[in-house]
């Protein structure tokens, strides 16, 4: 890839100007722009799906734009490559750890430019461990075993890793992404230390962060993506932690999310301190027949956690769960089941449904018990229900005998769901419910939630669409790192607020207890 001549960007190091990306039919970008000044921290922030990934894809060079121009240190490019990224000093630390887990500290951090020894093939692994020794001491103060292997490590051991194998490189631009999802404060604190430091040493860095405290805390400038455009680029002594919040989300909740009342019964479900270690920490609340309770908070809260708890996934280390004013347990799936708990996981496809299975066998499969006497199969019976549960859920497909691989995935997630309105269960877990669903698909799951509460099941939605979770609840549990923070009655409560509090802005922490 060739460079233009350098055109006169003043001090911004990367310039991104009405980039345009389609995949297929869906536009991820719409004509975002993106200015990032030398030598400062820069804040890139927005919903799911609002294009910060896809535009830190054409950064890296992993997607090509359709449009739009690319300036970095003011040469113009058409698009990037993984290879040019490195020659101009971009590095990337990336969510997920990109590290080999079989390989020492050593290994990992001089994977692809290891020393070798002067005039020979061999690898020099006394120089490599010795610069990897000073670099991790110079830092991060920190010492690993020099055997040590990548997948023995804590989260905060391998990010440290990854950032200091970056820093090998002597890079310009740094770019984080979602950097402490899955760190503890005391490990955030350092993380934001080294950030600072490098800032100070002429690093550039972009900061992609869900928690807009950080944002708040450590950027200089933020970028804030709504539907694939920027919407403002501001610098931080300029706004605050809520103003952000209040531009990322642009919905009139009221028309989208109509809500029948129901007026809640008898308590159904009792949570008392239950914790978690590294994942939550003395979770109380209640949820009450005809209820529907919303519980929110960024990856790692422990929302999801919680949910997987609940269904007997994963399980407590203390505390106390009741069902119908009784200790329940709910060591597994089986158990949780038998105490008529139903779980619509967010993967429909992977854990969901059977996608080579028909409707029929899909919808009846969670309550065969009921379509069995004497060990064979009542098909009068199961036709019919399933057949009722279609029209009901308003499934479109062909029929019964349908497979499920062959429905779009709105219609995919009503068989998810058709699948325990079957066993007609007590307590319904609904996690993203809506997730990948087109509007007209989700407005008949909203209508289905409010069927199950006005028939006196009880209802816990996990959502990070915050529209929709304010406007199908009656409240929300926010959690943020480990504990539930606020407690919200929907109809009296914003999408700011709730995001606010999901993502540490000050004044939306407050603990509940």
């Amino acid at each position: 890839m060739t460079a233009a001549e350098p055109a006169d960007t003043g001090s911004d190091i990367i310039r991104f100007e009405r980039i345009v990306k389609r995949f297929g039919g869906a536009q991820a970008l719409a004509g975002a722009s993106l200015a990032v000044r030398r030598g400062t921290v820069h804040g890139l922030v927005g919903q799911n799906g609002a294009g910060k990934s896809t535009l830190i894809k054409i950064l890296a060079g992993l997607h090509r734009p359709d449009e739009g121009r690319i300036e970095v240190e003011g040469r113009a490019y058409e698009s990037l490559t993984p290879h040019l990224c490195e020659e101009l000093g971009i590095h990337f630390i990336h969510q997920d750890r990109l590290l080999v887990p079989t390989f020492t500290v050593g290994e990992a951090l001089f994977l692809g430019r290891e020393a070798r020894l002067p005039g020979t093939p061999f690898l020099d692994r006394r120089t490599m461990q010795r610069r990897a020794e000073e670099i991790l001491l110079n830092y991060f103060g920190l010492r690993l075993p020099k055997d040590a292997l990548i997948g023995e490590l804590s989260t905060a051991e391998r990010q440290i890793v990854q950032i200091t194998r970056a820093l090998l490189n002597q890079p310009k631009v740094l770019v984080f992404d979602e950097p402490t999802a899955a760190l503890v404060r005391r490990e955030a604190e350092t993380l934001f230390r080294l950030i600072r430091r490098l800032r100070d040493e002429g690093v550039t860095i972009i900061y992609i962060s869900h928690y807009l405290n950080e944002i708040e805390e450590l950027c200089d400038h933020v970028t804030v993506l709504r539907n694939g455009l920027d919407v403002a680029s501001l610098p931080i002594a300029e706004t605050s932690a809520k103003a952000i919040a209040g531009l990322m989300i642009e919905r009139d909740i009221t028309e989208m999310f109509p809500k029948s009342h129901v007026e809640p019964g008898a308590e159904i479900l009792k949570v008392e301190n239950l914790s978690a270690p590294n994942r939550y920490d003395e979770v109380s609340f209640t949820l009450r027949r005809g209820e529907v309770l919303g519980v929110t908070g960024l990856l790692g809260s422990g929302a999801k956690d919680l949910i997987r708890t609940l269904f007997g996934l994963e399980q407590a280390a203390s505390g106390l769960i009741e069902m119908g004013g009784k200790p329940a347990k709910l060591r597994n799936p089986i158990e949780a089941v038998d105490q008529d708990v139903a779980l619509v996981p967010e993967d429909r496809r992977g854990h969901g449904v059977g996608l080579d299975l028909s409707l029929s066998e899909n919808i009846t499969l969670s309550s065969l018990a009921r379509y069995t006497r004497f060990g064979f199969l009542r098909r009068k019976r199961e036709r019919s229900d399933t057949d009722d549960l279609i029209r009901r859920l308003q499934i479109k497909t062909a029929g019964r005998d349908a497979l499920v691989r062959t429905l779009s995935g709105g219609n995919q997630q009503k068989v998810a769901i058709a699948k325990w309105l079957s066993r007609q269960s007590e307590v319904y877990l609904l996690d993203e419910p809506t997730v990948g669903v087109d509007i007209g698909s989700k407005v008949e799951i909203y209508a289905l939630i409010g069927e199950l509460a006005a028939r006196g099941a009880g209802v816990i939605v996990l959502s990070s669409d915050l529209p929709e979770l304010v406007g199908i609840t009656d409240r929300i549990l926010v959690f943020f790192r480990g504990r539930v923070v606020r407690e919200l009655v929907s109809s009296e409560t914003t999408t700011d607020e709730v995001l606010a509090a999901s993502t540490g802005a000050s004044e939306g922490l407050r603990h509940v207890g």
